[in-house]
């Protein structure tokens, strides 16, 4: 057996097809001087032919997965526009007269070189995203075809010394039964991608393989515990295909579920919602019977385009989700850009910590008249269905009432132009911030509700961060702070007499039900792959055990004895009820 990482869940048994390394055949001689003009013009041709293969790539998988995953080629499209990249190239082609082609491999390997360097696993696997445009570019220079796979043989495993998005986002999932990669870990884009889409994936096994791996070699690999085996004896194949058929068994018992309303099994209610980045992912999120969008984020509608959108465009958008919710409350995040989320046609500072820096709600107060116009459009699709807006990142009770004297000024605009909208539309903020936390209960005064971002408050509480490999063990959901803070907010929430709900990853993850009802926070947003899980849990638990659980949490003093509670909690009500089949009686109602 090899231990691998486990980059996304899903158990593959299948045969191997190994994909060969990118090479290129690199002309050896350089160019005249005369010709410099020739091979810059070749240089933005290909700069161009690739980025309109990028934003197809982009458009072709946000449909399968939605915006927010297919976001990941911004990061590529940006590499194209770096001027550090792109200077490098422009040096080596005029200073030492050498190909288009020549000059574009010297900077990726330039580039990967330094960041290998690094003593920062994720800016390793960032090096990936350089080799990938790169190699993008080299192909159109060198007019070289794409490397193909298989499509007309057996479903097989993807072996492959590092994948890049752009070739994940080709395969098909219906021929690819998972991926093996020798590189990569749990961070990098295309694992994030391949979780997106279902493909099982164990990366890191570089170093571990005796004899490498063939075309046609036998392959059993869990993309959830890193285990991969080569040529596995029957009795090994046999044991991960029950595992395979009871993952498969379980996820059509899952299904079952979607009408099912979330209420334990001593009557207490739960209220599931999703978190959503566009329109496409309405259908699904019904399906699996979310009750509403607890988290709409609206940056998503400002990417992929060259200008702000117009007040009409966004209209058109909020009034299609709350219209297709039907009387569902729809929870609407006004602009969160800045951190990681950037826009082509609004170039931010550089900052050393863009994270601490000039984004979300701060971007919006400065620039007042982008803030009236998103307001504006979803105060007027409020009139349509029923929608509620929530300020990010609060950090203080000036900015709240900032936020909502331009929503005032929003108001008066559709009054002046006899617009219809909802006068008492719900206003809050989303509690993502220490600050925040612990001036809840004057932010409480003035605000109709909370929703708990867990993400950014873990890593802000926790001062981690969750993306950096190197320290993302320290990131821990589960920490005693964490809990003190949970408890804060609701408190607070509770004495002013407004709801609270939990929108960030905590709220998808099963483990975390007894922290909720312990707390009574009955309303939950996640990502539509969470709901099912989410639900299963409530149905087979009851509201005293969970307090029960969540009493004890708070008195422990580490992360350690809180999660292994909450763990064993879990993996005794799934053992429980592991085989109970759906019931539609009295602690199950259809709704």
């Amino acid at each position: 057996m090899i231990q691998g990482i486990g980059a996304s869940a899903g158990i593959a048994i299948g045969k191997a097809f190994v994909l060969p390394n990118w090479e290129w055949d690199l002309p050896e001689t350089g160019i005249d001087a005369v010709d410099l003009a020739n091979e810059f013009e070749r240089l933005y041709e290909g700069i161009r032919t690739s980025k309109n293969e990028i934003e197809y790539i982009k458009n072709e998988f946000r449909d399968i997965v939605g915006e927010e995953e297919s976001s990941i080629f911004d990061a590529h499209l940006a590499i194209l526009d770096d001027p550090v990249f792109m200077n490098e190239i422009q040096g080596v082609i005029e200073r030492q007269y050498k190909a288009a082609e020549v000059a574009v491999k010297e900077a990726i390997d330039h580039f990967v070189t330094m960041f290998d360097l690094l003593d920062d696993e994720y800016m390793k696997e960032r090096a990936m995203d350089i080799k990938d445009v790169g190699n993008r570019l080299l192909k159109h220079l060198l007019g070289a075809p794409e490397v193909t796979l298989p499509s007309d043989a057996q479903p097989y495993v993807l072996v492959v010394k590092e994948l890049s998005p752009s070739q994940l986002a080709h395969l098909n999932p219906s021929h690819v039964l998972g991926v093996v990669t020798m590189l990569g870990g749990k961070t990098s884009h295309s694992s994030i991608m391949a979780r997106a889409i279902g493909i099982p994936l164990v990366a890191g096994i570089e170093g571990k393989l005796e004899i490498p791996i063939q075309t046609g070699d036998m392959l059993v690999m869990d993309g959830e515990t890193g285990q991969l085996f080569v040529n596995p004896d029957q009795q090994t194949v046999a044991k991960f295909e029950c595992a395979r058929t009871e993952q498969q068994m379980k996820k059509e018992r899952l299904e079952l579920l979607a009408a099912v309303e979330a209420v334990t099994k001593d009557g207490a209610e739960m209220r599931l919602s999703a978190n959503i980045s566009s329109v496409k992912e309405l259908d699904m999120a019904v399906k699996y019977g979310a009750l509403g969008v607890g988290l709409f984020r609206t940056e998503f509608l400002y990417m992929d385009r060259s200008s702000f959108p117009s007040e009409q465009e966004q209209f058109e958008v909020y009034c299609q989700v709350v219209q297709k919710m039907d009387g569902r409350q729809v929870v609407i995040r006004t602009l969160d850009i800045g951190g990681d989320k950037q826009l082509d046609y609004f170039p931010l500072p550089q900052e050393d910590n863009p994270f601490l820096g000039y984004r979300a709600i701060r971007i919006s107060l400065e620039r007042q008249e982008l803030f009236q116009t998103q307001l504006t459009a979803i105060l007027r699709a409020s009139a349509y269905g029923k929608a509620k807006i929530m300020y990010p990142m609060i950090s203080s009770l000036e900015e709240v009432r900032q936020a909502n004297q331009i929503l005032r000024r929003a108001m008066a605009d559709l009054d002046a132009r006899g617009i219809a909208y909802d006068a008492n539309i719900p206003v809050g903020v989303m509690i993502e911030i220490p600050a925040a936390v612990t001036i809840a209960d004057l932010l409480a005064r003035e605000c109709d509700f909370f929703s708990i971002g867990t993400n950014d408050l873990v890593q802000y509480v926790l001062a981690v961060d969750r993306m950096n490999e190197q320290i993302a063990h320290m990131y821990h959901p589960y920490h005693p702070a964490i809990l003190r803070m949970l408890r804060t907010t609701v408190e607070a929430a509770r004495n002013a007499g407004i709801p609270v709900s939990v929108c960030g990853e905590m709220a998808g993850d099963e483990r975390s039900v007894p922290l909720w009802l312990g707390l009574g926070v009955h309303d939950l947003s996640m990502s539509i792959q969470s709901l099912l899980r989410v639900k299963h849990r409530i149905l087979n638990t009851t509201a005293a055990d969970a307090r029960s659980v969540a009493e004890e949490c708070y008195k422990f003093a580490t992360n350690a004895e809180v999660e292994k509670l909450l763990t064993d909690f879990n993996e005794s009500s799934r053992a429980e009820n592991q085989n109970k089949p759906v019931e539609k009686g009295k602690d199950s109602h259809v709704s």
